[in-house]
């Protein structure tokens, strides 16, 4: 295991992606080894006092700060950290702790005394200090809007439960101010477990005020504006659905990435996360009996191949190289009760879900690193990684005792993908189901360029390279980018650059100005409105083809995101991957409504 300094000289940030994998500034990989140290966003459980420790979460009030202050050194912890192999953090904290200014109690920080008459917020950056200053990779985790323990029906629901999006977005921008410039803060977990309240599921793409995907994806580029150096990590949405037998309800988690992801400005900062648990299942709410308990099969009620087969289909699959939502997975928490527990059905999984992490060389963070020995030894919460007496002494799940020891010690030495990562090729979806989708830095700090339509831009690094027909969808690429001048972008309206002969007779179209190339694009309901082109430093040629799809998807046999659905429902046209849109095609006639029907797609080079 490597002590502070040698995890500090292991890696270098900030932290990016290349296809699935995370990758330091050098370019190597950077396998997130991590546990969450919780506390920060709260153990109290709702009822009676919250400094009662029957009404925190077992027995440990946390007092909005990282558990185990009040039992040992912070650097004695992180010496611990490094004993079970971890080189990052995820780090919970809530809303309610950003704006609590009431000195902490003494006695919550007992074991380092230098925090006394600090607030919630100023240990909170000490331990964010400490870790950083110790090597680790820290990745801040707005986990809850109050300071009570998660995660059920407990007004913590969403991003905008208790507060409104607005407010959270501040949140966020107010921490990445905060942090900017250790930069070993390396991302931005934006949320923890949407779910369900009482009345509304969260949705992914449906343009309301419950829209994760839409809130996740405006959040994400207002941070990396701020600060582009950070990763946006997006969890799924962990529960929609009334959890009783009969009725509709389940754990899509990362499932509704397959057909509409997210594009950032910076298209190598996406993480997608997920979490499991053995006694949770696909459409299992973990409850054990009662009111919103179900008959599902929970993932410790399958076989391995079962299990495996779930994790991929609501999780993994996102990790597939040269699609339109390719991104490293993080499992962000996993874990299991450990010593005193004997259940071989949650041994069992644990078993085959780490097992799951180390043949896919997953990302993870174990849930949950810190909690407390009572007076007889034995842990208070025994998932805890490391559980601490009040001397400061700890058990750990790698001593002899705990059955997750063999487990824990296969999947943080395990071989995995290390040394430098070539960057693959890139591709991005573009929705204009109901806003605009402008990821392009350069394009959202000027004026509006078509005003009262709908309008999307690719990454400032890729260009257009796709159209679905009539639902506004687009995709976008970096494969074989032509490299951009600092010349100015072309609006274009009509035909007035259709020079080298008419490619789609009888139809209208927009074509691109030689020399540049499709960046853009914007629709009114879903009819063309106008194309956006950006100059390129060497003039592509202009010679080309007519890629027509208005009787059919007309893509390429093989190459970037051709096994992936971009425009559900919709025909598609998409350029070759070494080639560029230079014009789209549309007609009025024929009730076609004005929407695409081809493409004048031409070489790169």
């Amino acid at each position: 295991m490597l002590t502070g300094a040698q995890l500090a000289a292991s890696w270098t940030a900030p932290l990016s992606t290349a296809g699935r994998y995370v990758v330091d500034a050098n370019g190597d990989r950077f396998k997130l080894k991590a546990g969450n140290w919780e506390g920060a966003q709260g153990t109290w459980e709702g009822s009676g006092a919250v400094d009662d420790p029957a009404q925190n979460h077992a027995g440990e009030p946390s007092y909005g700060l990282p558990l185990g202050l009040d039992r040992a050194p912070v650097a004695r912890i992180l010496a611990d950290f490094h004993g079970l192999g971890l080189n990052s953090v995820r780090l919970p904290f809530s809303d309610a702790m950003i704006h609590d200014t009431t000195p902490v109690p003494d006695s919550a920080v007992a074991a380092n005394p230098q925090l006394r008459g600090d607030t919630p917020l100023q240990v909170y950056d000490a331990v964010v200090a400490a870790l950083t200053g110790d090597g680790f990779a820290v990745i801040l985790n707005d986990h809850t809007t109050t300071s009570r323990w998660c995660c059920g029906v407990d007004g913590n629901e969403r991003w905008n439960s208790g507060q409104s999006t607005q407010q959270w977005e501040a949140d966020w921008l107010f921490m990445v101010d905060r942090y900017r410039a250790d930069k070993r803060v390396v991302g931005a977990d934006l949320r923890n477990e949407v779910r369900r309240d009482v009345l509304d599921d969260p949705n992914w793409g449906s343009g309301d005020a419950h829209d994760e995907y839409a809130a996740f994806e405006e959040a994400g580029n207002e941070i990396l504006a701020d600060d582009p150096d950070l990763l946006i990590i997006m969890e799924g949405i962990n529960w929609y659905g009334i959890p009783l037998d009969g009725l509709p309800h389940g754990r899509p988690m990362l499932t509704p990435v397959a057909t509409v992801s997210n594009t950032l400005i910076a298209s190598d900062k996406l993480v997608y996360s997920a979490h499991f648990y053995a006694y949770t299942g696909p459409a299992n709410s973990g409850a054990g009996s009662g009111l919103g308990a179900t008959s599902d099969p929970r993932y410790e009620d399958f076989t391995p191949a079962q299990l495996a087969s779930a994790v991929d289909q609501e999780a993994l699959f996102v990790t597939q190289a040269g699609q339109h939502f390719t991104a490293p997975v993080w499992v962000s928490e996993f874990g299991a009760a450990g010593r005193g527990e004997a259940d071989p059905k949650e041994q069992a999984w644990f078993d085959a879900f780490t097992d799951i992490l180390i043949g896919d060389d997953t990302d993870f963070a174990v849930w949950p690193l810190v909690g407390w020995t009572a007076a007889d030894g034995t842990p208070q919460d025994n998932w805890a990684a490391l559980s601490y007496d009040r001397s400061g002494n700890a058990i750990s799940i790698t001593d002899p005792g705990d059955w997750r020891a063999a487990d824990w010690n296969a999947l943080v030495t395990a071989p995995s993908v290390t040394g430098p990562v070539a960057r693959p090729d890139r591709w991005n979806m573009l929705d204009l189901d109901f806003a605009d989708e402008d990821t392009s830095a350069t394009m959202l700090a000027l004026p509006d360029w078509s005003s009262g339509n709908r309008k999307g831009v690719c990454p400032d690094t890729e260009r257009l390279a796709g159209l679905g027909r009539g639902d506004g969808r687009g995709l976008c690429t970096d494969s074989g980018q032509p490299q951009r001048s600092a010349g100015a972008f072309t609006v274009v309206t009509d035909e007035r650059y259709v020079t080298e002969g008419d490619w789609a007779s009888g139809y209208s179209k927009l074509q691109c100005p030689d020399a540049t190339v499709a960046v853009g694009y914007s629709v009114h309901n879903d009819a063309m409105a106008a194309l956006l082109c950006a100059p390129a430093a060497v003039p592509p040629p202009t010679t080309g083809r007519d890629v027509w799809f208005d009787q059919g998807d007309n893509r390429p046999a093989s190459g970037g995101s051709t096994a992936s659905d971009w425009a559900v429902g919709s025909y598609k046209g998409q350029c070759a991957d070494d080639e560029y849109v230079a014009g789209v095609a549309y007609t009025w006639k024929w009730l076609a409504g004005g929407v695409p029907a081809a493409l004048l797609c031409r070489p790169l080079r």
